[in-house]
């Protein structure tokens, strides 16, 4: 098998997807930006723009492929915005069906969190694959794993997915088209799937292209720390 190639693409994500044809032979892995990271985005846009751009992702993701979404829900005003409603709005609108929804533990759990939530979404849908129940992983993950910094994917939940992909898809490729600092492409290339990213930012862009898995699981940086930074 070729050694697996990484590619990042410094642009604006959602640009980028419009101009593609449905991506044969790749899934999806992502996480879309939160309302705070588009600012001066309103709310009510942000939400809009969400779905839409989710239903761009899925639309672009071929049939026999997956794409899984990985969010955390926030709290503006005291009043909790659910994304996994906006991540499924959007595949309601583009037929496709969900295949598993998983929480992944920020925190443990019995534990109060009074600003982000103490837990993850990650969904999985398609149009047409449908997982192997003899091969189920468990609903509820303990915790996310090692961070490049505090709104990235966790390794653990990371692999999950992957894994996911290349023992129920025949996908060479994954794809995030905000890929940040780029913990989703360097896990597919630990398993040994090809990877693209987009990323706005120049700086982010230049670390997802170098992220080192062994390094990070060895010398995890400051959970808060700015990947722009």
């Amino acid at each position: 098998m070729s050694q697996p190639q990484r590619t990042v693409f410094v642009e604006d994500a959602v640009g980028w997807l419009q101009r593609q044809p449905v991506m044969e032979g790749c899934s999806v892995f992502t996480s879309m930006p939160d309302v705070s990271e588009l600012s001066p985005m309103t709310l009510p846009d942000w939400k809009r723009w969400t779905v839409d751009t989710a239903a761009l992702v899925l639309d672009k993701t071929p049939d026999d492929g997956v794409a899984i979404i990985y969010q955390t829900d926030i709290k503006v005003d005291r009043l909790w915005i659910d994304k996994a409603h906006l991540a499924q709005c959007a595949a309601d609108r583009t037929g496709h069906n969900l295949l598993w929804h998983k929480v992944v533990c920020r925190f443990p759990a019995g534990n109060i969190s009074y600003g982000r939530p103490a837990y993850s979404h990650v969904l999985c849908f398609s149009r047409s694959i449908k997982p192997d129940l003899a091969r189920s992983t468990p609903d509820v993950l303990p915790a996310l794993g090692h961070m490049t910094w505090s709104r990235a994917m966790g390794l653990h939940a990371a692999r999950m997915a992957v894994k996911f992909i290349a023992t129920h898809t025949r996908s060479h490729t994954v794809v995030d088209p905000f890929c940040g600092v780029g913990t989703a492409l360097a896990v597919a290339n630990e398993a040994g799937l090809h990877a693209i990213g987009v990323e706005l930012s120049r700086k982010r862009a230049q670390k997802s292209r170098n992220l080192d898995l062994q390094k990070l699981e060895t010398h995890p940086p400051d959970a808060e720390e700015d990947p722009d930074g």
